[in-house]
């Protein structure tokens, strides 16, 4: 006897589902010590903002940046743990597949920081 299929939430029920989906996502990545790392960067960052004296405009596109890399961070934690799961001995491909997602945020860490420096010295 087959299992019956799962029913997906409507409505209200979903958003409150997706929302506490997304909440599970962050607590999760709560566990990396790089994106520890990066929510410090960003009170660091607002705060550097804030004694510039940046405009609304500056901090809004500080905190996108900074969105974008958390997402990145997400999905790049969700690859290695992927990884780990369907193939946890090494192999080349899986070596690759980290470094790229590392390197995804890595990339967007250098973004926050070149616009962190124009904002302040420019």
């Amino acid at each position: 006897m087959a299992d019956a299929p799962i029913e997906k939430e409507k409505g209200l029920r979903h958003l409150l589902a997706a929302g506490r989906y997304s909440l599970q996502g962050f607590v999760r990545l709560l566990q990396e010590e790089a994106f520890r790392h990066e929510l410090i960067g960003f009170v660091v960052g607002l705060l550097v903002f804030w004694f510039a004296s940046a405009t609304g405009v500056q901090f809004m596109i500080f905190v996108i940046l900074m969105f974008a890399l958390f997402a990145a961070e997400s999905l790049n934690t969700a690859v290695e743990e992927i990884i780990d799961r369907v193939s946890p001995e090494r192999s080349v491909e899986g070596k690759h597949a980290k470094d790229l997602g590392s390197f995804a945020t890595f990339c967007l860490i250098c973004c926050n920081v070149i616009y962190a420096v124009y904002v302040v010295f420019f």
